[in-house]
């Protein structure tokens, strides 16, 4: 087992430190078996055609794994069923754990997440705006571990039309919410996460574009003509996605419980 991340005196007198004290959830052995099993022959949608998988028009792509496009960009996907967690949860949790004490980012994944923090906190805090809208604009500066050590990342969340997206696409049966942001960093990425309802539950779907920035104001790929992204990367993000995913949703429902009805 890997070691937990340091939490202070303080951390540990809040209600949701217990959170942090359970062990992580179990990641389901077929997660495991793809992990194992190498890159995906099949890549994912392009990123230059990620509104197919907002609309659900992507069944011929990658849906759960990991690799390296031919253009030498990375991708992850990734499929979390969460039981007893609701649209409703997702979209507070987001903007919940950008504010607040580091112990909020922790309890996602105790032995890889340090801190997620928003720069526009009062934004956030808002009652006046909608908690679907509270990462629109908003950056997260975050320290996690997703293989090589931790490591600094900033998090520029936009709206589903400032990522590129049709809005039409969103608020449908294939996708209640979303988040949306692309990254800045060593190794930047684009990303997505949807949500629809699924059985006693919904069904969490990623989507991570590797090699892809904000650039003038476009989003374009960055690496250099011939270049490619080491398969150790998008293998490295693919065993976090599955793991912090895993656990968010084996706690969510009773944080909500706990935190979902108090101010951010």
């Amino acid at each position: 087992m890997n070691q937990k991340v340091g939490v202070s005196s303080e951390e540990k007198a809040l209600p949701y430190y217990k959170f942090f004290t359970r062990p992580l959830a179990e990641i389901p052995a077929e997660k495991l078996a793809v992990l194992a099993g190498g890159p995906s022959s099949v890549p994912a949608v392009p990123f230059e055609r990620r509104g197919l998988f907002l609309s659900g028009k992507d069944s011929g792509w990658c849906q759960l794994g990991y690799g390296v496009a031919e253009d030498g960009t990375g991708f992850v996907c990734n499929e979390t069923y969460m039981p007893g967690v609701t649209g409703e949860m997702l979209d507070w949790w987001f903007p919940w754990h950008s504010v607040g004490s580091d112990l909020r980012y922790k309890i996602w994944d105790p032995e890889d997440h340090y801190f997620a923090r928003a720069n526009k906190a009062a934004y956030v805090c808002d009652p006046a705006v909608p908690m679907r809208e509270k990462t629109w604009g908003v950056n997260h500066y975050i320290m996690e571990d997703v293989g090589p050590g931790p490591d600094f990342l900033k998090l520029c969340f936009k709206s589903p039309a400032d990522f590129g997206y049709d809005p039409a696409d969103v608020g449908t049966e294939r996708c209640e919410s979303l988040v949306c942001a692309i990254g800045e960093g060593g190794c930047p990425a684009a990303m997505t996460h949807v949500w629809s309802l699924y059985r006693d539950g919904v069904l969490f779907r990623s989507r991570f574009w590797i090699g892809y920035a904000l650039k003038d104001g476009a989003y374009r790929k960055i690496l250099p003509e011939g270049a490619r992204v080491p398969d150790i990367v998008p293998k490295g993000l693919f065993a976090h996605n599955i793991k912090e995913f895993t656990n968010l949703a084996a706690i969510l429902p009773e944080l909500w419980n706990d935190c979902g009805n108090q101010p951010l």
